[in-house]
C-alpha cells in the first residue's frame, strides 16, 4: 500500500466546518467573526509516550485525547486537527484500529481530519488541533490570584499505578490494572468543563506531566503561590475505592506520589474565586464531570503541601520533565 492510498482509505473524509481538507497543499480553515482560533501541538513517541502493547484503537483515542485536552485548559471548542505519522510499515490492521479509535473521538467532538504527513520511520505520531474560543475569554496561566481556590477535574493517579505496574516497580490486583490501564491509554478530554468554565475560572492548565509539576506553570505565570491538600487529592486516585483496594497493599505514599507528581491524567487544574464556588460545581454538573478543591493560590511564590490537618508533608514530589 502506498503513502497516498493509505491516506486516502483510512484518513479522509468529507469536510463540515473546513474550506478544504484533506488532499490540497494547505487545508483552510475559516473561523467565525469575533472568535480568536486556539492551536497546540503533541507529540506520540513510542516508548516514551506508550508502551508497543497498547491497542491501537486506544492509541488513535489517545493521540487526539492529549491535543483536545489543550483546548479545554483553554476553553475552546474543538474545530479540526492535522496528523504526522511515522510508522515502520503501511499495517493496515493496525491502521484500521488506530483510524477508528482516532476518528470516533473526533466524531464525538466535531472535530475534523483536514490533512497532515506520513513517512516510514519509528512509530511516531503529531497531531495540531485548532480550536476557537470568542476574543478575550481564553482560560489563561496567568489569572490566578491570591486566595482563589484551587480545583482538580476527576480522578488523579491512576495512570501512573499502570506504568509503575509495567516498570514491575508495583503489583496490581487483576481489576484495579484493568482500570488504571484504561485510564493510561484512553484518557478522557475535559472540552464540556473548559468550555463551561469560561468566565468562571481565573486560570486553568490540562494534568499531563503530574498535578504538582503542572501547576507550578499556572504559579509561574501568575506570581503567585498554592498551598495544596495532599490528602484531598490522593482521594482522587479512583483505585482507591476500588474493592480490590484493600489486597493490593498501595502504601499511602505511593498513593500520594501518584495523584501529586504521576502525570497522564489528562485532568484539568485549575483556580477560582471563593465567591465563584456554585458556578464551578455547576460547570461540573453541567459537562458531567466532578470537580474537587483542592487547594488556595497564596502570595507567598512556591507550592506548600500538607496533609488534612494543614500539616506540612516531609515527602518530595515532582512532575515529569523530559529533559529533567
Amino acid at each position: 500500500m502506498g503513502e497516498f492510498d493509505l491516506i486516502a482509505k483510512y484518513f479522509t473524509r468529507p469536510v463540515k466546518r473546513a474550506a478544504l481538507g484533506v488532499g490540497d497543499d494547505c487545508a483552510l480553515l475559516a473561523t467565525a467573526p469575533g472568535m480568536q482560533l486556539a492551536v497546540s501541538s503533541d507529540m506520540l513517541v513510542e516508548g516514551r509516550h506508550f508502551l508497543s502493547t497498547v491497542e491501537p484503537a486506544r492509541l488513535g483515542h489517545k493521540a487526539l485525547a492529549v491535543n483536545l485536552s489543550d483546548l479545554a485548559a483553554c476553553g475552546a471548542m474543538p474545530l479540526a486537527f492535522t496528523l504526522a505519522l511515522s510508522m515502520p510499515t503501511a499495517d493496515e490492521a493496525w491502521l484500521a484500529g488506530f483510524s477508528r479509535g482516532l476518528l470516533a473521538l473526533a466524531d464525538e467532538h466535531g472535530c475534523e481530519l483536514i490533512g497532515g504527513d506520513t513517512t516510514r520511520g519509528p512509530l511516531n505520531i503529531c497531531i495540531t488541533v485548532f480550536g476557537e474560543v470568542p476574543a478575550g475569554a481564553a482560560l489563561l496561566r496567568s489569572g490566578a490570584r491570591a486566595g482563589d481556590d484551587i480545583w482538580v477535574s476527576g480522578t488523579l493517579g491512576d495512570a501512573r499505578l499502570a506504568l509503575e505496574a509495567f516498570r514491575g516497580t508495583l503489583s496490581l490486583p487483576a481489576p484495579m490494572l484493568k482500570h488504571a490501564r484504561l485510564r493510561m491509554e484512553q484518557p478522557t478530554p475535559r472540552v464540556a468543563l473548559g468550555l463551561a468554565l469560561r468566565g468562571v475560572a481565573t486560570a486553568a492548565i490540562d494534568v499531563s506531566d503530574g498535578l504538582l509539576g503542572d501547576l507550578v506553570h499556572i504559579l509561574l505565570a501568575s506570581r503567585v503561590g498554592a498551598r495544596i491538600d495532599a490528602d484531598a487529592a490522593t482521594d482522587l486516585v479512583a483505585a482507591r475505592r476500588m474493592p480490590s483496594h484493600a489486597e493490593s497493599g498501595l502504601a499511602l505514599e505511593t498513593l500520594r506520589t501518584c495523584a501529586l507528581s504521576g502525570g497522564d491524567d489528562y485532568e484539568l487544574a485549575f483556580t477560582a474565586r471563593p465567591d465563584a464556588r456554585d458556578a464551578v460545581e455547576q460547570a461540573g454538573r453541567a459537562s458531567h464531570t466532578a470537580v474537587t478543591r483542592i487547594g488556595t493560590v497564596e502570595p507567598t511564590p512556591g507550592i506548600r503541601v500538607v496533609d488534612a490537618h494543614g500539616a506540612p508533608l516531609a515527602q518530595r514530589f515532582a512532575g515529569f520533565d523530559h529533559f529533567g
